[in-house]
């Protein structure tokens, strides 16, 4: 049985680890930009057409007259309306903009979703992925390849546990991404900063000292001079990373250091969009209100993205 998705992402780790010396391994997760394009209303919506349908989804439009744009649009808003009152407001349209800009997670969790999927029944429980990614790995007490697969298991377990809300011990396709992608999500957090801290963390002590800080991202056994940007991540760690310079990081700074509390762009975006189309200034968005406002979310065309969703209810 081949080696499954976090099982490989863990070799592959390893073998990054090794084979590139000095090369930086960063394990910082940024909240990205919701688009490569500047944010100028007065010129173009493009920046907003990308945030809100998604940056490479936008380069696919198709000349679309202002009757089919809203059409589509229509049906891309009750999806966007999650409460189905009849309103968007800006927390369901933050959402929106961010599973919009999470597509390609949400493609790469469709991919793999069939081969977990054991029984077809549309969802995951956790001896489906148990036996799918572990299989006959746990009756050899002993690999060639050294990996110790119980212990790699027991940590997907909680992993998978802290992505099942409601503790049923099956994910649905929203926890299941959850327990793929844990970065992405809020309630994920503390288990990616506690697997991170056990990966550093070679002494065991709880904390990430300056040497298993440097010893995370640079091997240099086979090399006689440390690359220039090993100098600068010392002293990152001296002034920024260690801010109560105990000479360690303990979980709240390792949590500062990984997932950094970046501008959230997406809350920016949807507040720019509500501000934008709110006509009577209520705070939230009536259908006809974000209708009137068709150029300024999706110009004159709309993307097979707002389609599939229009088709699909898995998200």
């Amino acid at each position: 049985m081949e080696i499954r998705p976090l099982l490989m992402c863990f070799a592959l780790c390893v073998v990054y680890a090794t084979s590139k010396p000095t090369e930086k391994k960063d394990r910082t997760h940024h909240d990205p930009m919701l688009s490569s394009k500047e944010h100028d209303d007065a010129d173009n919506f493009e920046y907003d057409h990308d945030a809100f349908l998604g940056e490479a989804e936008a380069k696919t439009f198709d000349d679309l007259t202002p009757e089919e744009s809203k059409d589509r649009l229509g049906k891309i808003v009750d999806k966007i309306d999650a409460d189905q009152d009849g309103f968007v407001t800006e927390a369901e349209l933050k959402a929106w903009i961010k599973k919009a800009q999470k597509k390609y997670i949400y493609e790469n969790v469709d991919r793999q979703w069939n081969d977990f999927d054991l029984n077809n029944d549309g969802m995951i429980s956790w001896d489906e992925y148990k036996n799918v990614t572990y299989g006959t790995y746990l009756e050899d007490p002993e690999p060639d390849d050294g990996y110790n697969y119980k212990q790699m298991m027991a940590r997907d377990e909680r992993r998978f546990q802290m992505a099942d809300k409601n503790g049923d011990h099956i994910a649905d396709k929203e926890e299941f991404t959850a327990f793929l992608h844990p970065e992405e999500y809020d309630h994920m957090k503390e288990i990616v900063v506690m697997e991170t801290m056990e990966d550093i963390d070679k002494n065991g002590d709880g904390f990430i000292d300056l040497d298993e800080y440097i010893g995370d991202m640079y091997n240099h056994e086979d090399e006689m001079d440390e690359p220039d940007w090993v100098a600068t991540e010392r002293e990152q760690f001296s002034e920024f990373r260690d801010k109560n310079k105990d000479g360690k990081m303990d979980r709240e700074e390792t949590m500062d250091w990984i997932l950094p509390a970046d501008y959230d762009h997406a809350e920016a975006e949807a507040k720019h969009l509500v501000y934008e189309s709110d006509s009577n200034k209520d705070g939230k968005l009536a259908k006809e209100e974000i209708l009137n406002k068709y150029d300024l979310f999706v110009g004159s065309q709309a993307t097979d993205f707002g389609e599939a969703l229009v088709r699909h209810d898995e998200f």
